[in-house]
Order: C-alpha cells, then sequence, then structure tokens
C-alpha cells in the first residue's frame, strides 16, 4: 500500500510559469507555510516534480 507524502508550499509561485502555478494549485496549496496530504502515486510525484523547488516533501505513513 502506498503512503502518504506532506507537502508544503515554501516558495512563492508569482514569478513561475503559469503552468507551474496551476500545478501547485492543483495539489491544493494557495499561500506559502500551507501544508496538504496526498496519497503517494504516480500523478502526483509527477506534480511534485515539476514544481519541486516550491515545495518542501515529507513522506508520512
Amino acid at each position: 500500500m502506498a503512503g502518504k507524502l506532506r507537502i508544503t508550499l515554501v516558495r512563492s509561485p508569482i514569478a513561475c510559469r503559469e503552468q507551474h502555478r496551476r500545478t501547485v494549485r492543483a495539489l491544493g496549496l494557495s499561500r506559502i507555510g500551507q501544508m496538504v496530504e496526498h496519497k503517494s502515486n504516480p500523478e502526483i510525484r509527477g506534480m511534485i516534480a515539476r514544481v519541486g523547488y516550491l515545495l518542501k516533501v515529507e513522506e508520512s505513513s
């Protein structure tokens, strides 16, 4: 069974490409410091890979 990921927005996506801003929003993040939990699956991992420079990601069970 796949674990969960805690994703925290640590940098602002304001000066980023539009696609990156949309990806951050699709992850459910809107404010710096906000944290969300998602199941670890290939779709979420791909989104994290695209905007990883804006995020802090932690594995949780």
